[in-house]
C-alpha cells in the first residue's frame, strides 16, 4: 500500500537548488510526496513561490522522461523571516496583503529569534504580530520560526489574534511543557528529519509527547539535512543532495519519507496508522489551500 505524504514545511524556491525544482519534484512524486507547503521568506522570493504555485505555467513539471508523473500539489506560503527584516521595504505589508489574495495562500514563514548571532530582536515582534493579525483576518494558516524565544511567543500567541483553524510551530524546539499550552490555543508541532542527530534527545523526547492528532512533519528542504548512518533511517531511501556553487549538503525534500520512517519509529506507530494520522491532521490545518 503506497502512503500518502505531506510536508508543511519547505523552501522548494531556494536559490541553492540550482533551478533543480523539477527535478526535485519528480523526486518527491515517486517518493510518495502529495502535497508540501513551500515557504517564503523576503519579499525577494515571494515572487518564485508564487511561480511554483501557478496552476498554468508551473514550474514544478517533471522531466520529459517522467511525463504523465502527478507531481506534489504545492501550497504557497509567503511571510517576513525574522533574519531578513533588514531587507523589507516600507510598503513590505501592503505587499504581502498582494500575494496572499493573488493565489490561495498561507502565511509563514514568521516568527521571534533569539538564537542567530548578531541578529537584532529590535523590531521582530512588531513584524511579527502584523502578519499574525494578517493571518488572523483572513482565517490563513500560519508556520512559527522561533528560537530561544518560546515564552514570549507564547504570550504574544495568548494575547493577540489567532487565525481560527489554528497554526503551525515549524521544527518545534521548545520545552515539553509548553506543548499543552501551544496545543490549547491551537497550534501544531512539525517534526524534521533533524532531529534524528544524536544530540537532540530533548526535542525527540518532547515529539513523543506531542499529541498525535496535532503531530505534522516537515523537510525544511534545503535546511536541515538528515544526519547520515543513523537507524532511524535504515529501511527508508535517502536522496543525496549537494549545493553545485558550495559544495555543501543539503536536504532533498524527497527525503519526506525518512522523516516519516523515523516519526514512526519515534511514536511506535505503524506506517499506515502515523500516515493516516498526519494526513487529517494536514488537511485540517491546511485543506482548502
Amino acid at each position: 500500500m503506497s502512503l500518502r505524504l505531506y510536508d508543511v514545511h519547505n523552501h522548494l524556491q531556494d536559490e541553492r537548488f540550482g533551478g533543480r525544482q523539477s527535478e526535485l519534484l519528480a523526486a518527491c512524486a515517486q517518493a510518495g510526496v502529495t502535497a508540501m507547503v513551500v515557504n517564503g521568506s523576503c519579499e525577494a522570493d515571494w515572487p518564485s513561490v508564487l511561480a511554483l504555485a501557478r496552476p498554468s505555467g508551473r514550474a514544478d513539471r517533471p522531466p520529459p522522461a517522467l511525463a504523465g508523473t502527478v507531481v506534489p500539489r504545492i501550497i504557497p506560503s509567503f511571510g517576513c523571516h525574522p533574519w531578513y527584516l533588514h531587507e523589507r521595504t516600507v510598503n513590505w505589508l501592503k505587499h504581502l496583503a498582494h500575494f496572499l489574495d493573488a493565489i490561495p495562500s498561507v502565511v509563514g514563514e514568521i516568527g521571534l529569534d533569539r538564537w542567530k548571532p548578531g541578529l537584532r530582536y529590535d523590531g521582530q515582534e512588531e513584524v511579527f504580530v502584523a502578519q499574525l493579525r494578517l493571518a488572523a483576518e483572513r482565517n490563513r494558516p500560519v508556520s512559527i520560526h522561533c528560537l530561544q524565544a518560546w515564552g514570549r511567543l507564547l504570550e504574544i500567541l495568548q494575547t493577540e489574534p489567532r487565525p481560527a483553524r489554528g497554526f503551525l510551530l515549524h521544527s518545534y524546539g521548545g520545552s515539553m511543557e509548553m506543548v499543552t499550552p501551544f496545543a490549547e490555543l491551537g497550534a501544531y508541532f512539525s517534526l524534521p528529519g533533524y532531529f534524528a542527530h544524536e544530540r537532540k534527545a530533548r526535542q525527540r523526547e518532547t515529539f513523543q509527547q506531542v499529541p498525535l492528532e496535532r503531530l505534522l512533519i516537515e523537510t525544511d528542504a534545503p535546511d536541515q539535512p538528515l544526519p547520515a548512518g543513523r537507524n532511524f533511517f535504515r529501511d527508508a531511501k535517502t536522496y543525496p543532495l549537494t549545493d553545485s556553487a558550495s559544495g555543501r549538503i543539503l536536504n532533498h525534500p524527497a527525503n519526506l519519507a525518512a522523516v516519516y520512517a523515523f516519526a514512526t519509529e519515534l511514536r511506535g506507530a505503524t506506517a499506515e496508522a502515523l500516515s493516516a494520522q498526519v494526513e487529517a491532521n494536514f488537511l485540517r490545518l491546511f485543506g482548502g489551500f
